[in-house]
C-alpha cells in the first residue's frame, strides 16, 4: 500500500454493504472510485450520497464488461481492489439465475483478470484484492456449531453457488498466478440504505405502510446478524492488516430467527409510533423459500485474535438505529416504495 493516501476501487459501491465501505474508507483516510452498474438496488439517495463525498468518484460500468474494468482501474489507480459487487437476493436467483452466473461468476473473473494485468503492469506497487462473500456459501448448519475458515462448501441456492464459484476463482487466482487476495465470509448484514428486498428493510416499510409482514414458513430460520458499519470497519482491516490468501469469516455474535427479528422490529415500532394495535397483528406466514436453509451462525475468531476487530453494535441496539434511520429518512425509501412493489419472487 502507497505511503500517501491510499486508493480502493469499490465495485459495487452504490449498494448497500459498498456505500457502508466507501464511507468508513474514507473516514479513515483513503481516496476512493466506485464503480457500479446503478441498478435496481442502486437507490438515488445512496448515489447522491457518494456525489457529495469528498475523495469518491463514481462510475457507471458493469463487472462484466471488460473495457469499463480496465478503464476504472486506470481511474482510480487502486492499491486495493475491494470487490462488493454482486446479485444477493435468493429469492431472485430463483426467478433469475443467469443474472447471477454471469454477474457473480463472469464478473469476478474480469476483476481477477484486470487485477493481475494492473499488479503486472506495476510491479513495485503492491495491489490487493479483496473479495466480499457470504456465510451462505457454506449451506445449512444443524442446531449446533459454526462456520468457520475450515468449514467445507455446501451452497443451497443459486446465489449462493454463484458466490461459492465466485470464491473459488479467487483462490485460485492467488494460487495460479500469485495474486495477492483476502477473502471474507460475512453472516447476514442490516443497518441503513438496504434495498427494501431483504427482511429487516422490507419488514419496516410494510409496517411503516400498514402492509402485511412476511414470515416465510414457520419463522425458524436461524441467521447471525452484523451490522454494516461493522462488516465495513472489517474489510477496511482486512485490507490494511490481514494475510495474503487468508479468509475471514466475519460475524455479529448475534443469532436470531427470522420470526424473533419480525417480533423485535415490531416492538420497536409500537415504541415509535403510535397505534391502536401492535405492529405484531400485521405478521402474515407464507410459503417458504424453495431450498431455505435453516440455520447459519459465525465463528469470527480469526479475524478477532489475527486484526484485532470486534464488533461494535449489539443486535438490539443495532436494529434500534436501523428502524431510526428509515424513520428520519422518507426521502431515501419512499422512491424505492413508488416503483418497487415487493412481491414475492422465488415460490416456485
Amino acid at each position: 500500500m502507497s505511503s500517501e493516501r491510499p486508493r480502493a476501487l469499490v465495485t459495487g459501491g452504490a449498494g448497500f454493504i459498498g456505500s457502508a465501505l466507501v464511507a468508513e474508507l474514507i473516514d479513515a483516510g483513503w481516496t476512493v472510485a466506485v464503480l457500479d452498474t446503478l441498478s435496481y438496488a442502486a437507490a438515488p439517495g445512496t448515489i447522491a450520497l457518494l456525489k457529495q463525498l469528498d475523495h469518491c468518484t463514481l462510475v457507471k460500468g458493469d463487472i462484466r464488461d471488460r473495457h469499463a474494468v480496465r478503464n476504472a482501474f486506470k481511474l482510480a489507480d487502486p492499491d486495493v481492489i475491494f470487490h462488493a459487487a454482486a446479485e444477493t437476493h435468493v429469492d431472485r436467483s430463483i426467478d433469475a439465475a443467469t443474472d447471477f452466473v454471469t454477474t457473480n461468476v463472469i464478473g469476478t473473473f474480469e476483476l481477477l483478470e484486470a487485477a493481475r494485468d494492473w499488479r503486472d503492469t506495476y510491479p513495485e506497487r503492491k495491489v490487493t484484492f479483496v473479495h466480499v462473500s457470504t456465510d451462505e456459501v457454506f449451506g445449512d448448519l444443524h442446531d449446533t456449531g459454526q462456520f468457520d475458515e475450515a468449514s467445507p462448501y455446501a451452497p443451497s441456492s443459486p446465489y449462493s453457488a454463484t458466490k461459492a464459484s465466485s470464491d473459488h476463482l479467487v483462490r485460485a487466482w492467488a494460487r495460479t498466478y500469485g495474486l495477492d487476495v483476502r477473502i471474507s465470509n460475512c453472516s447476514n448484514n442490516y443497518g441503513p440504505r438496504q434495498f427494501p428486498e431483504k427482511l429487516i428493510p422490507l419488514t419496516i416499510l410494510n409496517a411503516l405502510e400498514g402492509k402485511p409482514l412476511p414470515v416465510y414458513g414457520d419463522g425458524g430460520q436461524v441467521r447471525d446478524w452484523l451490522y454494516v458499519n461493522d462488516h465495513a470497519r472489517a474489510l477496511r482491516l482486512i485490507a490494511e492488516k490481514g494475510e495474503a490468501s487468508r479468509t475471514y469469516c466475519v460475524g455479529g455474535n448475534a443469532e436470531q430467527t427470522n420470526l424473533n427479528v419480525v417480533y423485535l422490529l415490531c416492538d420497536i415500532l409500537d415504541e415509535r409510533i403510535e397505534k391502536p394495535d401492535s405492529h405484531r397483528e400485521l405478521i402474515t406466514f407464507v410459503s417458504d423459500r424453495p431450498g431455505h436453509d435453516r440455520r447459519y451462525a459465525i465463528d469470527a475468531s480469526r479475524i478477532k485474535a489475527e486484526l484485532g476487530w470486534r464488533p461494535g453494535q449489539t443486535f438490539q441496539a443495532g436494529l434500534k438505529k436501523t428502524v431510526d434511520w428509515y424513520l428520519a429518512h422518507e426521502d431515501w425509501w419512499r422512491p424505492l416504495a413508488q416503483h418497487y412493489k415487493r412481491e414475492r419472487l422465488g415460490n416456485i
